[in-house]
């Protein structure tokens, strides 16, 4: 076991947990990861064995057929996965965050359908609050919930859905005006409804298109796609809760695990850079001694893995509040916007260790250099983090009298 990242007080359960995933990315995900990525071929092999490991139920109730493990057993996990290969990471984590959103806010009847069978993962799933016009700005929705008898007809376009083809279950968040005057406040005015749609492009269900993948410069192998309904008709039963007007903050709820699983995702990666640059430095020589033993290089192996130390620690940290039941957003936000950065600077330092070697695609740095950036933009940009970070900073330490 490497030295760095290690993470103190865990149980028996969760290192051996974390060991045996470990050994998995080693042997599984590893090996084929850069030669699938440069395909953009969808791992099937690699996902069919995480169902084996249980994978999709670690944080599903062990009355639902789940784990019943900790967000913190659960970012341990995704740090490991995305050291070997970060697409499979986003596979697991939108699939998650609606497994999330169900416990904590479903009806009886919605944890009873979807729960058993998520845990397998035979029924897999993505959420979608992003449109084409918005970005992070989620107040802007335009699609929308329109009432109609015992049903809601939803029509408007979604972007930027990880597993928007492969996943059955889509949670959407539109905005559903019905009992809400108007003026009312766009986030109270927003409801997330649980489509149920067949995995696949094209029509996937009546009034419910997805067109196809979007090519991407990274995060490859995973499905990136748009959603686009058209008079798409959902039972009043598939509502989140059943209750219209609280899908922002049930979005809000599952976004801020989320990106503590970015923030575990940056670990990853910056942890698997680390390892290329320090064992690539110990092989190569340049005037007559490893480059490893010339002090440039070795300044750049200390600031990667002072890097790698400090945001596995926040990472840890944030989950660990969100286990406890305390409001870990300021946590969430600062380790995701720390991890992500520190993974883009990691990242860049191995591809200089690497010379002209990290420009060719025969080296796994070339793919980790493309991914990075991903994680700057993912579940809320870095100036978002920043945003959130300043404005609970000012809640907590607000001038008194």
């Amino acid at each position: 076991m490497a030295r760095l990242a290690q993470t103190a007080g865990l149980t028996d359960v969760q290192q051996e947990i974390v060991s045996t995933v470990r050994d998995f990315v080693d042997k599984e995900i590893i090996p084929v990861a850069t030669e699938l990525e440069h395909r953009d071929e969808y791992p099937q092999q690699i996902v069919d064995g995480l169902k084996e490991l249980g994978l999709f139920g670690l944080m599903i109730p062990e009355e639902y057929g789940g784990l019943g493990e900790s967000l913190l057993t659960y970012a341990l996990c995704v740090e490991e996965i995305a050291r070997g290969w970060m697409s499979v990471s986003g596979i697991i984590n939108t699939h998650f965050i609606v497994a999330y959103m169900l416990k904590q806010h479903g009806t009886q009847e919605q944890k009873d359908h979807f729960l058993p069978k998520m845990a397998l993962g035979e029924i897999r799933g993505a959420f979608s609050m992003s449109e084409p016009g918005l970005g992070s700005d989620v107040s802007a929705i335009t699609s929308k919930a329109v009432k109609d008898g015992d049903e809601y007809v939803l029509n408007g376009q979604k972007m930027w859905l990880t597993n928007g083809g492969t996943s059955s279950l889509v949670a959407v968040l539109v905005r559903s005006d019905e009992g809400h005057p108007e003026g009312t406040a766009p986030h109270k005015s927003m409801t997330t409804f649980l489509v149920e749609k067949e995995p696949g492009f094209g029509e996937v269900r009546p009034g419910l298109t997805v067109p196809g993948k979007i090519d991407k410069m990274g995060y490859k192998g995973v499905d990136t796609t748009e959603l686009i309904m058209d008079g798409l008709r959902v039972p009043a039963d598939r509502v989140l809760g059943g209750v219209t007007g609280r899908g922002f903050y049930q979005m809000m709820d599952g976004v801020e695990v989320g990106r503590v699983n970015v923030a575990a995702r940056g670990c990853g990666v910056a942890q698997r850079a680390f390892e290329l640059g320090v064992s690539y430095a110990q092989q190569r020589h340049t005037f007559g001694k490893p480059i490893a033993q010339h002090q440039a290089i070795q300044f750049k192996l200390a600031e990667m893995a002072t890097k790698v130390e400090a945001a596995h620690a926040m990472m840890v940290n944030a989950a660990r509040k969100k286990d406890s039941g305390e409001r870990n957003d300021l946590e969430a936000g600062m380790a995701k916007y720390l991890a992500s950065e520190y993974c883009k600077e990691v990242v860049e330092d191995a591809f200089r260790i690497h010379g002209g070697y990290g420009f060719s695609k025969e080296y796994e740095i070339e793919r980790l250099y493309r991914e990075a950036p991903m994680l700057l933009i993912g579940e809320g940009t870095a100036e978002i983090q920043k945003m959130i970070i300043g404005r609970r900073l000012l809640e907590e330490y607000r001038l008194q009298g």
